[in-house]
């Protein structure tokens, strides 16, 4: 076994390179809010701060904070020079294996896929259709079942806020049910 695999998910991502990818979008976020703040004032005025103010301090902390995380992960690089690191060393600092991210990426990305459905084709269509492929996918269901479980969650729900309710949801920006008369 290779010092980058381990026993239940082959190779992985480590917790070093996470550190750097969380301090890095954190510093850019932050530098972001800070280059926004000077954009709208950051400064004091005559009737006190400027819009910019408090957040300007914000961003600058989150630059600070970020820096200090990445002095941290090199510090703890350049002690470990020399050091032997076996396969345990290796799973302890192992952020996620890609078996167990398989797992969570399996879920987040067809749920990213629902939300730009839901801001396309709208709440009740995308739902059907993210029921649906759930069953079929992970539920292994047959087809004809999880079409009706998908879409019979979506007209109860329908049912219930727009008839009953009388709270319309968001239809999306190509509203499928006007084209069916809804």
């Amino acid at each position: 076994m290779s010092d980058r695999e381990s026993p239940g998910g082959g190779a992985g991502i480590s917790t070093r390179a996470m550190e750097i990818a969380v301090a890095a979008i954190l510093f850019a976020l932050g530098a972001l809010v800070v280059f926004d703040s000077v954009r709208l004032g950051a400064g004091w005025a005559d009737d006190g701060p400027q819009s910019g103010y408090f957040p300007f301090y914000i961003g600058l902390l989150l630059c600070i904070s970020s820096v200090a995380t990445l002095a941290q992960v090199a510090l703890a690089d350049w002690k470990r020079r020399g050091e032997f690191r076996g396969a345990i060393a290796e799973r302890r600092s192992q952020f996620v294996a890609w078996g167990p991210l398989r797992l969570v990426l399996s879920i987040l990305l067809p749920a990213a896929v629902y939300v730009a459905g839901v801001q396309l084709i709208g709440i009740y269509v995308a739902s059907a259709i993210y029921v649906t492929a759930f069953m079929r996918w992970l539920g292994k269901y047959p087809w004809p079942r999880s079409a009706a479980v998908g879409a019979g969650v979506s007209v109860v729900l329908f049912l219930m806020f727009e008839v009953w309710f009388k709270v319309p949801l968001y239809k999306g920006l190509y509203d499928p049910l006007a084209w069916l008369g809804f």
